[in-house]
């Protein structure tokens, strides 16, 4: 690496290759980094180069550089505004129960109760 870079840098640099778990960018012309297909954007990324494209230029934060491997990690991600969660419905959820008549004898009557009702109503 010619430049130290560290963490929470933010960089900007060209994509150099596509890979089916991410891209690689450089960072210079000795340096470059790993953004991970999860670092790309907010959501879920089936293919990268539905995002990215060689020779593109991006706005990258350097998440971890590890000097022992010489490995930088990025994130475009990082860079981008969190999209806001999906609202809920404000009406209050109802329960079972209150889906139930209880004055409705007939939904409340065992099975074997039911059977002789059933059976008169057949005709038999």
């Amino acid at each position: 690496m010619t430049k130290a870079y560290q963490a929470g840098d933010t960089i900007i640099g060209k994509v150099t290759g596509i890979q089916p778990y991410g891209a690689f960018v450089a960072l210079d012309e000795q340096t470059q980094g790993l953004v991970h297909i999860s670092e790309i954007t907010h959501g879920y990324v089936k293919e990268v180069s539905e995002y990215l494209a060689v020779g593109q230029e991006v706005n990258v934060k350097v998440l971890e550089v590890d000097e022992k491997s010489k490995k930088i990690s990025l994130s475009i991600r990082a860079l981008q505004e969190q999209p806001p969660a999906p609202q809920r419905s404000e009406k209050p959820k109802q329960s079972l129960q209150s889906h139930v008549n209880e004055n409705d004898s007939e939904g409340f009557n065992s099975l074997k109760d039911k059977m002789q009702e059933w059976i008169n109503k057949s005709g038999k």
